[in-house]
């Protein structure tokens, strides 16, 4: 059998950095064989100047929207920004798969080797089908009106099926999720919940202030949203608390949902998983075991930065440093085309590192990586440097001190 040997400045295996002189020992298709001492690991062994990590887990995207990118300016907000996305969907499929393609063609170049893709229609089926990337499917369901309910899951239904049949992994590799807690009705979060084997689970996340506002009092800036959909919501009165509160009763302690965004989730927030008796991240540490369990009684809670797109779209980054004071797990997405320049995982965590010095790089590196691999349920293939699993070489390149850098580029050698 033919071996690869990787050496460099640092070697991060997934949760730390390796102390000592490291080296990687993979097989020729990226397996990994172990980590060695370089005085064990004999001849051939390739030294380069840099980071050595596992390849990088997105845990949202929507790859679909990539036609959009540079159509929708920047800083307008977030209701402002979601009626443009809904006004400029409308373009002919060639064009729309072109870019798609195109995007995880970047997504590959920038050392990204799993996803999760929310999904709204079928565009992207047919290139996942390629095998270039692992994906876990998000089928989205939103429906704001009770009786609507019905309708709208059917159609995400069909999504589903469509994605079931063509595309699978070895594990389950599609869910029908809720798109947030502002597009959805009561009705559609109990079939989303109660539909056999969702249990991975995604949703958006207090992405503004307003989405708060709205679920407290029925009143803020999504009236306008709901007014440009041309949707009557005066029922809507508000349920009297914040909207993580206010959705978490929908979910069971055999899921898990990766909240997204969390622009606006704060300790008031954190602290009610405690009372309302879900784990966070501090109960998330008996993962690392290898098992899948919960202490509380509500689903197990991943919490997905996309400090990009926050910024493209509203001008504001979320709470880090309190998401990680209430030991929250964290994870890295970059969204879509629509609301980013570019879909690098890399680039997500330099903006962290910039707006949050105190973030260590290995922190941020496990976020992108083993925390993603949970977060995606795909941890038994990729996310770290353990024996038997293909995750992908990645050498991160520019850094200083053991710091991201404005120059730092990440390169793909297996």
């Amino acid at each position: 059998m033919v071996y690869r040997k990787f050496k460099a400045d640092y070697l991060f295996d997934g949760r730390e950095m390796i102390g000592g002189d490291p080296v990687l020992v993979t097989t020729e298709d990226g397996t990994v064989q172990g980590i060695l001492p370089a005085a064990e690991a004999g001849e051939g062994v390739e030294t380069r100047k840099g980071i050595l990590t596992p390849g990088f887990v997105n845990c949202h995207c929507h790859l679909e929207l990539s036609h959009l990118k540079g159509r929708i300016p920047e800083k307008t907000g977030l209701i402002d920004f979601l009626l443009s996305v809904i006004r400029q969907r409308a373009f002919p499929p060639e064009e729309r798969v072109a870019a798609l393609v195109a995007a995880e063609e970047a997504m590959l170049h920038n050392g990204i080797v799993a996803v999760g893709d929310i999904c709204n229609t079928t565009d992207s089926l047919q290139q996942k089908t390629e095998g270039n990337l692992y994906y876990h499917n998000f089928i989205e369901a939103m429906g704001f009106i009770d009786q609507s309910a019905p309708d709208r899951f059917e159609s995400s239904l069909w999504v589903f099926n469509a994605f079931a049949e063509a595309y699978a992994l070895p594990i389950e590799a599609n869910s029908i999720v809720p798109h947030a807690p502002y597009s959805v009705s009561p009705a559609l979060f109990r079939r989303i919940a109660g539909f056999p084997g969702n249990h991975l689970l995604t949703i958006h996340n207090q992405e503004s202030a307003a989405e708060n506002t709205f679920y407290q009092a029925g009143q803020g800036d999504f009236l306008r949203l709901y007014k440009g959909l041309g949707l009557d919501v005066s029922f809507f009165k508000g349920t009297g608390k914040r909207s993580l509160e206010s959705i978490l009763g929908h979910f069971t302690r055999n899921q898990s949902l990766i909240l997204v965004h969390n622009v606006d989730t704060g300790e008031e927030d954190l602290r009610g998983l405690r009372d309302f008796g879900i784990s966070g991240s501090g109960d998330f540490e008996i993962l690392g075991t290898g098992e899948r369990g919960s202490r509380g009684a509500g689903p197990k809670l991943f919490f997905c930065l996309c400090p990009n797109a926050n910024l493209y779209i509203g001008g504001q980054l979320p709470r880090v440093e309190t998401l990680m004071r209430q030991d929250c797990s964290i994870v890295i997405g970059t969204d879509s085309l629509a609301s980013n320049p570019q879909l690098s995982i890399l680039e997500e965590l330099k903006t962290l590192q910039q707006y949050f010095p105190g973030l260590s790089t290995a922190t941020l590196l496990q976020w992108a990586t083993f925390n993603g691999a949970q977060a995606l349920q795909l941890d038994s293939m990729v996310g770290s440097f353990a024996p038997g699993k293909q995750p992908g070489v990645l050498l991160i390149e520019g850094v200083e001190g053991g710091q991201f850098t404005r120059d730092t580029q990440v390169e793909r050698l297996i």
